[in-house]
C-alpha cells in the first residue's frame, strides 16, 4: 500500500535525504567505476563482474526514485507548532492500561519512522488510530488479536522527536 502522506521528523527527514545524496553522489559512482572495470577486463559478454554490477545499478536506481517519491510527499512533523489538545501524528502519548493499570507512553510517528521497541508507533497502527484526535482524559478502546485493549489518556506532550 502507498501512503499519500509521508510524515517524517526532522531526523528521518535528514536521514532520507543523507541515503539519497549517498546513492547519487558516491554509491552510483562506484558501481559505474565497477562497470567500467569489469568492462575493460572481459566484455559485456558472459561478465558476471559486469552483470553484478549492472543488476546493482539497477537496484541502486530504483532505490534512489523511492527516495524522491518518498521525499516529494514529505510532511515535516514540528509538534512544537501544534496544541497538545488532542492527539496529533508527532505526539508523545502517556496511557493508562485500564485492565492492568500498567503506565504506558508512545510517540506517534510517521510508518518510516516507527519502532515499537523504543515505543514509537505508527500513525496508521491500531492503537494510534485509537489515539488520533482524542484529547487528555478520554477513554479509549483499542481491539488487537489478543482481545480488546482500553486506556485512559493521562497526557499528550509536544516533544521534539529529532
Amino acid at each position: 500500500m502507498i501512503e499519500r502522506e509521508v510524515y517524517l521528523t526532522p531526523a528521518g527527514l535528514r536521514k532520507l535525504e543523507a541515503d539519497l545524496s549517498y546513492l547519487r553522489n558516491v554509491k552510483r559512482k562506484e558501481l559505474a567505476a565497477a562497470m567500467k572495470d569489469a568492462l575493460s577486463a572481459g566484455g559485456a559478454w558472459d561478465n558476471s563482474d559486469y552483470e553484478a554490477s549492472k543488476m546493482e545499478l539497477a537496484s541502486i536506481e530504483s532505490r534512489i526514485k523511492v527516495l524522491e517519491s518518498l521525499l516529494r510527499r514529505a510532511q515535516l512533523i514540528d509538534v512544537r507548532k501544534v496544541a497538545t489538545d488532542q492527539v496529533r501524528v508527532g505526539h508523545q502519548v502517556r496511557l493508562q492500561d485500564l485492565n492492568t493499570g500498567e503506565e504506558l507512553e508512545f510517540t506517534i510517528v510517521g510508518s518510516l519512522e516507527a519502532d515499537p521497541c523504543i515505543n514509537r508507533i505508527s500513525h496508521r497502527s491500531p492503537v494510534a488510530q485509537a489515539l488520533l484526535g482524542r484529547k487528555t482524559g478520554d477513554i479509549v478502546m483499542v481491539q488487537v488479536p489478543a482481545g480488546q485493549l482500553v486506556y485512559e489518556i493521562t497526557a499528550i506532550i509536544g516533544v521534539s522527536v529529532g
